[in-house]
Parts: structure tokens; C-alpha cells; sequence
């Protein structure tokens, strides 16, 4: 429960082809479980064509058809960690541990200020998507839609940490 008396968030995270073939997902995971999130859920996912169209919706009417189309083909391009964080503000924490979907203006001490490089000229003048390791639900909302849209109940689990006798 937070101090509202909610319970604890969920969010929707992916460790994206880059973490995965570079080696950075524990590196990644550790940075959330340090924070006291605790993961409820996660497979590995090789996304085909339909659940791409699903989880970016709305990108290539926000965007455009190139920024999509190279968004889709780096998403398939590699297996993604899919994992649902659980957490106090789960969503906005998780956002703030990524930093900024450019990495260059990424702070560091972020995941993408870390661990990641690649600008949004770059991207563009070279028809790729920014390699930015993570993906992070941007709001409460969607991250409810996002986390049902990769998971199933079965596939989410409650458990108790010894982190949340401290902080909950």
C-alpha cells in the first residue's frame, strides 16, 4: 500500500535486443530490484509482426510510417526480456531509472545515460530506431494496458520480499 492507501503499482518493462545481445540484462534488472521493485512477471520474447502492431498502436500515426517501420524491424531483429516491475509508483520510478528515450540526453547514473549512446539525428539519418535498451510504460494507463497485453493473470505472481517489511 502506498501512502494513499493504494497498492502498489505495475508497469511494463523491456529489455530490448540491444540489452539482450549486448549482455546488460542483470546489470538492467539489478538497477530495478536495488530501487525495491520487485518483478511480478517476465519471459523471453521473440515479438513477431502482430504483437508489434499491438504494443506500438499508435506510433506510425504519431510518427509516421518510417518511425515505425524501424521501430518494428529493430524490435524483431532479437528475443526481448518482457518483465512487469511491481512497486510504489512503480511507474514514474521505472521512468525515472530509464532516463530520457534519447540516450544522448540521457542523465547519467540512468540505464540509457549508462549504457547507452545513440542520438535521434543518428537514428534518422540512417533509417534506424534509437537503440535505447529499454522499453518503460509511460503512464499509469498504459501501463495497465501494456502489461495485459503481454501477460496473462496465470503468468503475474504475489509474493512477499523481506525489501517491503521495510517500506510498505
Amino acid at each position: 500500500m502506498t501512502d494513499t492507501g493504494a497498492p502498489a503499482e505495475r508497469t511494463l518493462v523491456l529489455l530490448k535486443p540491444d540489452a539482450v545481445a549486448r549482455g546488460t540484462m542483470g546489470r538492467v534488472l539489478t538497477r530495478f530490484e536495488d530501487a525495491l521493485l520487485k518483478v511480478v512477471g517476465s519471459k523471453m520474447v521473440w515479438m513477431d509482426a502482430d504483437l508489434t502492431r499491438k504494443h506500438y498502436f499508435d506510433l506510425e500515426e504519431r510518427f509516421g510510417a518510417g518511425v515505425y517501420n524501424a521501430t518494428a524491424t529493430f524490435m524483431q531483429s532479437g528475443p526481448v526480456l518482457a518483465l512487469v516491475l511491481e512497486g510504489i509508483d512503480a511507474v514514474k520510478t521505472v521512468r525515472k531509472l530509464v532516463g530520457s528515450t534519447y540516450p544522448n540526453e540521457a542523465a547519467p547514473g540512468t540505464i540509457r545515460g549508462d549504457y547507452a549512446h545513440q542520438n535521434k539525428a543518428y537514428a534518422t539519418a540512417n533509417g534506424i530506431a534509437v537503440a535505447n535498451l529499454v522499453h518503460a510504460s509511460g503512464n499509469i494507463d498504459e501501463a495497465k494496458q501494456e502489461v495485459a497485453l503481454w501477460f496473462t493473470d496465470e503468468e503475474l505472481f504475489e509474493y512477499s520480499t523481506v525489501a517491503e517489511k521495510f517500506v510498505l
